[in-house]
């Protein structure tokens, strides 16, 4: 690696891990290793929750588009809405840039977008890592991993023991396809014959739309805040981030044995993107809910008593939510998931 153009980088985005600076933060960027002072940012005896997740191929996308800002955004919310599901309030990311030869444009564009993504969260970039290894990747390819680690109050964790039959699922909406399912994108996109640079063919007819490529990297929505609020009530039983696998894998995740979910598809509106990949790719319903998130990016399950102060709580917090479905029991022979309505909610 070009030692200076790297130690260079690595003073050009200083001011991007100084803006995620919090409580806590006890080191500055460029050590051999970030530190974090718990007590600081207010946890006495915490239990510790770390997460590491990647962006996957809609790094390819935002190549091709030469949008790379959102890209670092998404890297972040992968690893963050991770921890929130269980209990745990975001305390720190690190990044790992790895490429063939560093472009410091584009790699700028993925640090600023982390910057982002960790003051969303309310985390600190507390370091990371930029690797120049030329021969393993293609001109101008690059790969991205994160890692994050939050808290929780000893005793505070999720899921709780006392999910049952009937408590409400309430749903967040999805800001578009988030992370997940992008090597079909690209392959529906490149049949079709489009430009990223053209009008998103799903956009209204007559608007001022924007370019497809900025339309389907739209980064993945950060529930963090929204999701803490929502906790710190005490009323909320359980969390599910809606990634790959849609509801129907990743909401069973959560759930004991003898319980499964029923969902009523109607009960929520699914972004345009979703319907012209399914008649583009001519893909079978159930197929759509089990590879992208449907318009739903999170959801919680609490109980009727306390669903509709839950529902205010985050409608304050900005969140479009909606009572999606409800705690079922089932057998060992019954699907852990029931879709209802599904024909008639992509009519």
């Amino acid at each position: 690696m070009d030692i200076t153009a790297g130690d260079a980088f690595v003073d050009s985005i200083k001011q991007f891990a100084k803006s995620t600076s919090r409580a806590g933060v006890a080191s500055a960027l460029g050590g051999f290793g970030g530190l974090f002072d718990p007590r600081e940012a207010g946890f006495e005896d915490p239990i510790l929750v770390a997460a590491t997740d990647g962006v996957g191929t809609k790094l390819k996308l935002a190549r091709a588009a030469n949008h790379h800002t959102e890209v670092g955004i998404d890297l972040v919310a992968m690893c963050v809405n991770d921890l929130v599901v269980q209990g745990a309030e975001p305390l720190f990311f690190l990044d790992y840039f790895a490429t063939g030869k560093l472009d410091p444009s584009a790699a700028g564009h993925v640090v600023e977008g982390i910057a982002q993504g960790c003051q969303q969260a309310g985390c600190a970039l507390l370091g990371g890592e930029t690797a120049e290894m030329p021969g393993m990747y293609a001109p101008g390819d690059y790969d991205l991993a994160g890692f994050a680690v939050g808290a929780a109050k000893r005793g505070g964790l999720l899921p709780r023991q006392d999910l049952e039959n009937h408590d409400v699922i309430i749903g967040l909406a999805s800001s578009g396809l988030h992370s997940n399912g992008f090597s079909l994108v690209r392959k529906i996109v490149e049949r079709e014959g489009l430009s990223l640079t053209g009008p998103a063919p799903f956009d209204p007819k007559g608007e001022v739309g924007r370019d497809l490529g900025a339309a389907l990297l739209i980064p993945t929505r950060i529930y963090v805040k929204s999701c803490l609020a929502a906790i710190r009530t005490g009323h909320v039983k359980a969390l599910a981030h809606i990634t790959g696998g849609g509801l129907i894998e990743n909401v069973p995740r959560v759930l004991p044995d003898g319980l499964g979910a029923a969902f009523y598809a109607k009960s929520w509106d699914v972004p345009p993107v979703f319907d012209w990949l399914r008649r583009s790719g001519n893909i079978d319903l159930n197929e759509m809910s089990r590879t992208f998130n449907c318009g739903i990016g999170m959801i919680l399950i609490v109980s009727p008593d306390h669903a509709a102060d839950i529902l205010r709580v985050l409608q304050d917090e900005g969140e479009t939510a909606a009572p999606i479905g409800e705690v079922i029991s089932v057998t060992a022979d019954d699907p852990s998931v029931a879709l209802y309505d599904l024909e008639d909610a992509w009519s």
